[in-house]
């Protein structure tokens, strides 16, 4: 019997497009996929088995993606009780935490670059002018941004 969730061509055609969106940013396709069908999906916990034979993916590569997610929190699971199978969710409810993670990724890669820029050379101006405005431009983004979140959630009430 087929574990496969039933989904409409619109919403196979958004799973493959929000797929290939993840893969662009860095994720495997396998990954890609995964968390496009867990985003799109009716059904908001699925299975191994859900998720493999919904995509037409191989154990291993659904395996590997999975604990990739997880490593990455993008995906957690749950267990019911009585039943041994792991299902497994998008964690888009902690999209808050996420943002704030990403926001401190971005001091940090700020901190790494004005490190490289005192280790430059002298004699590379042009290359370290850009270099400057990169980590100018990451100071700018990372001091708007907590006004930006303040005037979102008033907007929000």
């Amino acid at each position: 019997m087929s574990e496969a969730i039933k989904l409409t061509d619109d919403q196979k055609r958004l799973i493959e497009r929000l797929g290939v969106y993840h893969e662009k940013s860095g994720m495997s396709p396998a990954s890609g996929r995964i968390v496009a069908l867990l985003t799109v999906s009716p059904v908001v916990e699925l299975s191994f088995d859900q998720i493999r034979e919904t995509l037409n993916l191989s154990k291993s590569a659904t395996s590997n993606a999975i604990n990739m997610l997880m490593s990455m929190g993008k995906v957690d699971y749950i267990t019911h009780s009585g039943d041994r199978k792991r299902y497994f969710r998008s964690k888009i409810g902690s999209w808050r935490e996420a943002m704030k993670q990403s926001f401190q990724n971005i001091t940090n890669v700020a901190d790494l670059l004005e490190e490289v820029l005192e280790n430059r050379p002298n004699d590379t101006e042009k290359f370290n002018k850009n270099l400057t405005e990169v980590i100018s431009f990451m100071r700018f983004i990372n001091n708007e941004i907590p006004a930006l979140y303040k005037k979102w959630e008033e907007q929000e009430e």
